[in-house]
């Protein structure tokens, strides 16, 4: 499915936080777009969670290999140096501390880190899967995330209301609206999308802000 223009802004932002030579690992829904915005000569370390090192951009139906997946179900290529495994060897990855960064969604994210990305009560859930560890053993966690839920409440809150994936856990935030870090228990406003004014992104954030003076760059 074709991601609206701001998603994709905030996506292929989200994509320049990865540095040359990380071990990254991409999370369901959003994050797995990240692909697509590196350049196919990027030296990455793509990691999903279902036993793959060495991601390559994404393919149509037509084209893929219907064996090839992500975490997420999408139909992906590999690249040269790929590696397949079963998931114990994938999860002794995480668990061992040998992520660079890993990128997910969220349901909520609180002012002091805590996320939410696994659990709507009352909704069907799956379940946790690699979450939880992939939240406490990457050694930086970025979330990519509307600012807002469908029904236009903030996902950026004082303290979360849902069920916590990981408590402390989240570096940055990079939203349809504003990239925003979290440092010392608050959000601190660092970069607003093309087209959104301050004042929008104060009142769809559940929280005070942390705003630097002067002009904030734009993505």
């Amino acid at each position: 499915m074709a991601l609206s223009d701001a998603r994709n802004r905030m996506v292929a932002r989200a994509a320049r936080e990865i540095e040359p030579g990380m071990v990254v690992n991409l999370g369901i829904g959003l994050p797995t777009k990240v692909v697509d915005h590196l350049a196919s000569d990027f030296p990455v370390c793509l990691h999903t969670e279902n036993g793959l090192t060495g991601i390559g951009p994404t393919l149509p139906y037509d084209e893929a290999n219907r064996n090839l997946i992500d975490a997420g179900g999408a139909y992906i290529s590999t690249v040269k140096g790929s590696a397949f495994f079963d998931s114990a060897v994938s999860f002794s990855l995480v668990r061992s501390g040998r992520l660079d960064l890993t990128m997910l969604g969220a349901f909520e994210v609180a002012q002091n880190g805590d996320l939410a990305n696994w659990k709507i009560p009352g909704k069907f859930s799956p379940g946790a899967g690699g979450g939880i560890e992939l939240a406490q053993k990457a050694r930086r966690v970025v979330v990519l995330t509307t600012h807002t839920d469908r029904a236009g409440n903030p996902k950026l809150l004082e303290t979360c209301s849902l069920p916590l994936t990981a408590p402390g856990c989240v570096n940055r935030i990079f939203t349809d609206m504003a990239v925003v870090d979290v440092e010392a228990g608050r959000f601190h406003l660092r970069e607003l999308a093309g087209g959104v004014s301050l004042e929008d992104v104060v009142k769809a954030t559940g929280a005070e802000m942390v705003i630097p003076d002067g002009d904030l760059p734009r993505f």
